[in-house]
């Protein structure tokens, strides 16, 4: 039979052993030590100027002075003496602080936790069925491991949620996510219970739609976005013009150009034409003044009704004339104090709508 146990290492007290209350105090002596093992520290190093009795601590890799040699070792002073035991890997030992540690055969290190499968976990708060994770705290970080960080938020339907709400005094104020659908939205309440969708994303197209957007052309509610479609720019502002019931639907200026001068539409209905024609000469007597033949002048684009027109003839004491006129042509002439045998240039504009 052994001396000592094989686990402890306790002495055992032996057939006609003289003394033996010494054999049986040493084994309580270690077992006042290590059982329910409390130390005063770990990785300890530098013995204490004064312990006091039954102080045990858990020494590190490079102890001194008395505890010099002694590495990972328990030094419990007993007796006025510092006593040392060897640890055996498992062994666990805790501060008064609480900080527990298990020997792991050459330090002690504090054991590992497993958070897998917690039906519920709130810090410093209580958690519910309903919050399984609750935090009470001024912030909650969740950072990156050397690359990016993704915080995932799923559901198992789509008419199910999957969003962040935003609570004051715990009534929600502003949630967004995939709420009931799988668009994602922006969603804002001033109540808590009643929701306003403030911007819906079409997840096939990503066009935006909601209360903070324009709902039609005419819509110039203060505080709302503007559609592109809606508003003008410099993709839009020039090109075909057109009008539905009175509202824009098309550029905002238009220009056209022919054998009949230039046009210029504007989005509201207005239309201005011009043109330069030359006339063969202004010598048609007429009273104390002279002529030129009339001539007609086809519009290089209709109106809705016959425009207003106007021109200027070149020269000192020359000025034009109209006759009738519709809405796609109009007869003018020139008039002068004095005869000119040579062609004469005039500029007329024709001011009218096109619808």
């Amino acid at each position: 039979m052994a001396d000592t146990s094989a686990i402890l290492a306790l002495p055992f007290i032996l057939p006609s052993q003289a003394q033996k209350h010494v054999t049986h105090n040493e084994a309580v002596q270690m077992l006042d030590v290590i059982v329910q093992l409390v130390v005063a520290g770990f990785e300890a190093e530098t013995p204490p100027a004064s312990p006091t009795e039954g102080e045990v601590h858990a020494l590190g890799a490079a102890p001194t002075g008395v505890w010099a040699g002694q590495t990972a070792m328990l030094a419990a002073y007993i007796d006025n003496v510092w006593r040392f035991v060897i640890p055996k890997p498992g062994w666990r030992a805790a501060t008064p602080a609480g900080d527990l540690r298990l020997f792991d055969g050459s330090t002690w290190v504090r054991p590992a936790v497993d958070l897998q499968e917690f039906a519920t976990l709130g810090i410093q708060t209580t958690a519910d069925t309903t919050n399984r994770l609750s935090v009470r705290a001024p912030a909650t970080l969740l950072s990156h491991e050397g690359a990016g960080h993704q915080l995932k938020i799923n559901k198992a339907a789509a008419g199910e949620t999957a969003s962040l709400l935003f609570q004051s005094n715990w009534s929600g104020r502003a949630e967004m996510g995939l709420v009931g659908e799988e668009a994602f939205a922006i969603k804002v309440s001033a109540d808590g219970s009643s929701f306003l969708s403030a911007l819906r994303f079409d997840p096939a197209t990503g066009h935006v739609t909601g209360a903070a957007v324009q709902q039609a052309a005419t819509d110039i509610t203060s505080g709302r976005l503007m559609r592109a479609d809606y508003g003008y720019g410099p993709g839009n502002l020039l090109g075909v013009v057109s009008q539905a019931a009175g509202v824009p639907t098309g550029a905002v200026i238009e220009r056209t150009s022919g054998s009949g001068g230039e046009a210029v539409r504007f989005a509201d209905g207005t239309m201005i034409c011009t043109q330069v024609l030359s006339f063969a000469s202004v010598a048609t007597a007429s009273g104390a003044l002279f002529t030129s033949a009339a001539q007609s002048w086809t519009f290089p684009a209709s109106f809705a009704a016959p425009p207003v027109l106007s021109g200027a003839a070149e020269g000192v004491m020359r000025w034009m004339t109209f006759g009738p006129s519709s809405t796609t042509a109009a007869d003018l002439a020139l008039m002068a104090t004095a005869s000119s045998a040579s062609a004469v240039n005039a500029r007329v504009m024709a001011f009218g709508r096109w619808i």
